[in-house]
Formats: C-alpha cells, sequence, structure tokens
C-alpha cells in the first residue's frame, strides 16, 4: 500500500497518521506537536504513551515525544519543559512518495508567551517516516531583532517490555550529571549503563550513536544538532507521584532523549535544527 497521510482524531485530539511504507505508521498531534505513536515494521509499537495521559490541552501530555522549549526541565523560571506542550500546533508541510511520508507542524509567538519570554520566533517539527527508520526533527527560527538563548530537547519516551533488562551503550567516557543525587559531572566508565533504580542522567557532549538493547525492541538512536543527551526512568516511588502514570508504568518505558541543557544561541534573523534518528534493530 502506497505512503499516504490522514487527518484523524487520537483520544479526541486533531492529529495525523503516517501511513508510511511495510505498514509502518506515526502518529502526531497537533496539540504540542507531539509523536504520540510509532509502529515499525515488525508490527510492535515503539513508544511510551500513558494510559492516563491527559489530551485535553490541561496539561502536557505524557508519552511520545514531547517538544520541550525553549526550557529544559525546570533550568529556569519559565513553565517545567517550556511554552510549547500544550500549544496547538499548525500543519505547515505534508506529502508522500514510493517509500516515505513526511509532515512538519509548525508553531509560533503569541501574546501568552511573550508574557511569559519576550520573544519573535517561529518553531517547527518534522517527522519522517520510512520503512526501517525515523526521523524527528525540531527547528527554531528568531523573528526578533536580538538573539536569544534556549535549552530544549526531544523528550523521547520509548516503550520496553522490561526496563530491568535493557542495557544502553555508546555512553561510555562522557562526563554526566546525576539529577537523583545531584552530584557531577563525572565520567560514565562502564561499557553498558543499566537501569536499576530511579535514574536521570544528563550526558554532556555525548556525540556517539547509542544502542538500546531490549530484545526484540532493540533501537538504534542517533543524534544531530543537539548535543547532549538525557536517561530518565522515574522507577517506583517516583512513578507513584505522578498522576498520569499508572504505578508499574516505569517498568515499560525508558526515555532517551536528544537534548541541549546547556544555553544555545540563536542570532537575530538565524536559525537552529537538532534531530533524532530512531532505527528498529
Amino acid at each position: 500500500m502506497k505512503p499516504s497521510i490522514e487527518t484523524i482524531e487520537f483520544h479526541g485530539t486533531p492529529a495525523l497518521r503516517l501511513n508510511g511504507p511495510r505498514d509502518t505508521s506515526a502518529v502526531v498531534s497537533l496539540l504540542g506537536g507531539q509523536l504520540l505513536s510509532w509502529i515499525a515494521a515488525d508490527g510492535r509499537e515503539r513508544l511510551f504513551l500513558s494510559e492516563k495521559a491527559v489530551f485535553d490541552g490541561s496539561a502536557p501530555i505524557r508519552g511520545g515525544v514531547p517538544v520541550c522549549f525553549p526550557q529544559f526541565a525546570a533550568q529556569g523560571d519559565l513553565p517545567k519543559h517550556g511554552l510549547l506542550r500544550t500549544r496547538r500546533w499548525e500543519i505547515a508541510a505534508q506529502r508522500s512518495g514510493d517509500d516515505y511520508a513526511l509532515v512538519t507542524l509548525a508553531v509560533g509567538d503569541d501574546e501568552a508567551s511573550r508574557a511569559l519570554w519576550p520573544h519573535a520566533f517561529s518553531a517547527d517539527i518534522t517527522i519522517m517516516l520510512e520503512a526501517d527508520r525515523l526521523d524527528i526533527e525540531f527547528g527554531v527560527d528568531n523573528l526578533g531583532e536580538a538573539a536569544f538563548s534556549f535549552t530544549g530537547a526531544l523528550h523521547t519516551y520509548l516503550r520496553v517490555v522490561q526496563v530491568e533488562d535493557v542495557a544502553i551503550e555508546g555512553l561510555y567516557g562522557f562526563s554526566y550529571v546525576d539529577k537523583v543525587d545531584g552530584s557531577g559531572p563525572k565520567k560514565d566508565t562502564g561499557t553498558q549503563l543499566l537501569i536499576e533504580a530511579e535514574t536521570d542522567r544528563i550526558y554532556q557532549k555525548a556525540s556517539r550513536p547509542l544502542l538500546l538493547q531490549a530484545a526484540n525492541l532493540s533501537l538504534g538512536i542517533q543524534a544531530d544538532g543537539f548535543p547532549d543527551v538525557v536517561i530518565w526512568n522515574p522507577w517506583v516511588e517516583r512513578c507513584a507521584q505522578l498522576a498520569d502514570m499508572k504505578p508499574d508504568d516505569w517498568r515499560r518505558m525508558l526515555c532517551i532523549e536528544a537534548a541541549a541543557t546547556q544555553p544555545v544561541t540563536v542570532a537575530a534573523g538565524e536559525s537552529w535544527s537538532g534531530r533524532q534518528t530512531l532505527v528498529p534493530l
């Protein structure tokens, strides 16, 4: 069946479904410009989406690939993870060919955003679905007359069968800050990172491709433009405190985020972009 794009409602919110080659598919919500589903050619869902996620715009959607901008986490005075996760995005482009489907959504500043962050900007997210990979690219244009700085991330929630059984390769030798105990930076000296407790690490300038070893859900992960990698799992106690996650959801998810946790400066009239590529193995 030839790749195509269709307009749908997903849990009551407007969305687009990309129907890709070899029965792959992806769903991206206009609320938050957020990728919510990615079914690879093996028929398996590769993204985690909480069954308790909120889709009415009163809170960010828990799961998929939230877009964090212009602030990562609580590293500033803005709402956690910035201003875009509950905004309505618009369709900027959509097209499909024999071997791909592609959608671009866009959002810009408005009176509400300028009251919190006084800069003129436009941002876009492009999802390109192919038979053997998924590309997610985030771009920012500075439309103002002065430079601005931001932090941000593609906060990717990956679905796993049991997080205790997965391993991440590719982080050896990189320095990280441990946000669980507040320590760091310190150097990762293991050939694999195992998830055995609450994990919240920021790996700085982690330029090497990553391998998520997770049985038949293994992935190759590559970032371009984003200098950092964030690894997050809330584990038992923290997960139980999150109203939009089930108590045992920590076991079925792992966030591997392409991030810019130190300020990135964009000059007036200039642009910036970063990308995360996911490849089923």
